[in-house]
Formats: C-alpha cells, structure tokens, sequence
C-alpha cells in the first residue's frame, strides 16, 4: 500500500521549493519497480525509528522502508475548474492522489510577487477550495442528470443515489466541502465512487519566514490559518519554512543535525508532513523481520491480520492460517526472538485480529 500525496498551491507560494526539498530526498526508482517515475514525482522514504532499532538486531541483507509518492501539481489559479491556467490537467492530477498537501503562502517578500498581489491566506485557501468544488459540482451534475430517469422509474438503488447525488449538490451549491456533509453507511458506499475533489483529506503547510522558524505563533498570517484550519473537519496545518527545509535537504546528516539545533528544528519539515498524512489518512505500520529482508508496511488502521497479510501478497490472505505477532517493543528489548517467545511475549493471532501499529508480524499461510 504506497501513500501518495499531491502538492497544490496558488503560484509562487514555496510550492515548487517544497518539491525540490522532496527530489532532493528522493530514493532511487530501480529500488521500487512498481513506481512509474515522471519528472514531477518525488518518492521518498518514510523514516521510521522503530525499522531501525529492529534492523540494528540482526544487520539485514536489506532493509526496506515503506515509501510516500509525492505529486507536484501544476499551480491553481483562479477559474481552474472552466480551464484557466492549466485547469483541467491540475483538477485530474489530484483526482489521482490519496491526500492533498495545500501549501499556504505566509510570508511577505517584495521580492516574490503574490498573484493576487497581496498576502491573504484565508483568502488563498477559499480560492481553490472554490475552484475544487465548482469541479465537483460539475462532475456530480453529471451522474445525477444519468440516474434521475432510472430513479423515476422505480429503480430502488437508482433512489438512494439520487437522494445522495442531490444531498452532495445542495452542499457543494452552498459552498460546502463535501467531506464536511454528514452521509448515511449507505450513503457514503455511492460517495467513495465519485472520487470527488472536496471529500480528500488535506494537510495545509504554512509556508513561513525563515525568521519565524523557531516561533511560529508570532507569525500572525499563520496563526489566522491555523485559526481557519482548526474549524474544518479532517484537516491538520503544520508550519514549516520551505526555504529551510530545501537547505536542509541538501546537507550530510552531521550538518543537518548542527544546522537544525542552531534554528531550534527537532525534525526536517519533509517527516512531519509525512507523519500528519499517514494521521489524516488513519494510517499506520507493521514490520515484518528476517535476516534477508526487514521491511515496513503500511496498512490502514482496522484492518485484520489476513487482511494486512494480503498486502504482501494475496495468496497470504487467500490461504491464512495465522499470525506470529511481537511488539517491536518487546523485540527490541528481547533483542532476539529466541527471548521474546521464552518470556511468553510472542502471540499468535487468527483471522479475527485487528492488526496494531508496531505489530512484528510473521503470517502462516497455505495456498
């Protein structure tokens, strides 16, 4: 399961020194043969302590990080969603993504022209929210104008969608995100399949001074977007100085520690936006451990053990019979599995089990 996120932004608001902090973190792409790399994609490591306590007990062959794909997205202006700008091609690019990252311009610079020629980062935010629900509206015209007949005629199924299709206009129509519309289960099983704009999870970087790394809050164009930002539903703002963050990228890890303790940083900007995404996105991680290969996956919180198993491969889940589960914890003071199964800490889980962030997994399987 790869996590991809697509970067938006109005023009020169740091969004393109945002990807380069990205490119310049970038793994190789022969290491990942699934990924189809283009020259705005970035795929970086997402770096986990805990895979690194567990590789440092038995030095394995190869060590193997769950992965974030990063999508720069062309910049949004106003009348996107009719074709302005590059309109059209911004608006299916994110269709693509699994999250948004809404970078915010909250800085002033009379060097760096704002579009709007002032910097307003509510403003900036309604922009493309607007333009992302005028593409929605459209897109859900669409499907309600095809079912509305099937739905007069008597068409049960044809009913309940049109109720949702007409529940997803009125909303948008006022100017509503849709993932703030309240849906029945049955309901939502019609929402998840429009694959709308509005019903993303998004993350908003504020884009801030380099003055006001240290402290943030006395950044007053930021504090009115995390202000806005706190009031939505599904959405998270951290404040982070793209400028910084691209110089960071480009250091040795001796340097980079040296240069983050003088500005007061306790960790690069490009981890916590990660970190935020797999939050919005109830996302989390197992391990599994082994001389040859240590590696980290990536599932979606609820999930069962037969279920995350099928992630690896599906005859794992096709033919479960089991899961061996250790807590990283317990495996990293153990320091051998020898130790964790002679102090009783090595459970074994059936079909029925809720997979744990953490959860040091070996599955028993027959196909």
């Amino acid at each position: 399961m790869n996590l991809s996120a697509g970067i938006i932004g109005l023009p020169n608001v740091g969004k393109s020194t945002l990807f380069n902090t990205i490119t310049n973190s970038s793994v190789e792409a022969a290491n990942y043969p699934f990924a189809t790399i283009e020259p705005n994609v970035g795929i970086v490591k997402v770096l986990d302590n805990r895979l690194d306590q567990l590789a440092e007990l038995i030095h394995p062959d190869k060590l193997v990080h769950a992965t974030c794909k990063f999508v720069d997205i062309a910049g949004l202006v106003k009348g996107a969603s009719k074709g302005e700008g590059l309109g059209n091609q911004f608006l299916a690019n994110i269709r693509e993504v699994d999250a948004i990252c809404h970078v915010v311009r909250c800085f002033d610079d009379k060097n760096i022209t704002h579009v709007y020629s002032s910097v307003d980062p509510i403003r900036d935010v309604e922009i493309i929210n607007t333009e992302l629900i005028l593409a929605d509206l459209e897109s859900i015209q669409k499907r309600f104008s095809k079912i509305v007949s099937q739905a007069k005629a008597g068409n049960k199924d044809a009913m309940t969608e049109e109720k949702t299709t007409r529940k997803i206009i009125n909303a948008l129509s006022s100017n509503t995100l849709v993932k703030n519309v309240v849906f029945t289960d049955e309901e939502l099983q019609y929402v998840k399949n429009y694959n709308l704009l509005t019903m993303k999870s998004v993350l908003y970087i504020a884009n801030i001074n380099e003055n006001d790394v240290a402290n943030p809050e006395d950044n007053q164009h930021y504090l009115k977007l995390k202000e806005y930002v706190n009031k939505s539903m599904d959405s998270e703002i951290i404040p982070i100085s793209a400028n910084i963050e691209c110089e960071i990228s480009k250091l040795n890890e001796d340097d980079k520690k040296m240069f983050m303790n003088d500005l007061k940083i306790v960790e690069p900007g490009l981890n916590r936006i990660i970190k935020q995404t797999y939050k919005l996105l109830n996302l989390s991680s197992y391990f599994t451990f082994g001389k040859t290969e240590t590696k980290a996956w990536t599932f979606v919180n609820g999930m069962t053990a037969p279920e995350c198993a099928g992630i690896i491969h599906t005859d794992f889940q096709k033919g479960f019979i089991r899961a061996e589960i250790i807590n990283w914890k317990d495996l990293v003071e153990c320091k051998n599995e020898s130790k964790v199964k002679e102090l009783g800490k090595l459970r074994i889980e059936g079909k029925e089990y809720i997979m744990q962030d953490g959860d040091v997994c070996r599955f028993r399987f027959n196909v």
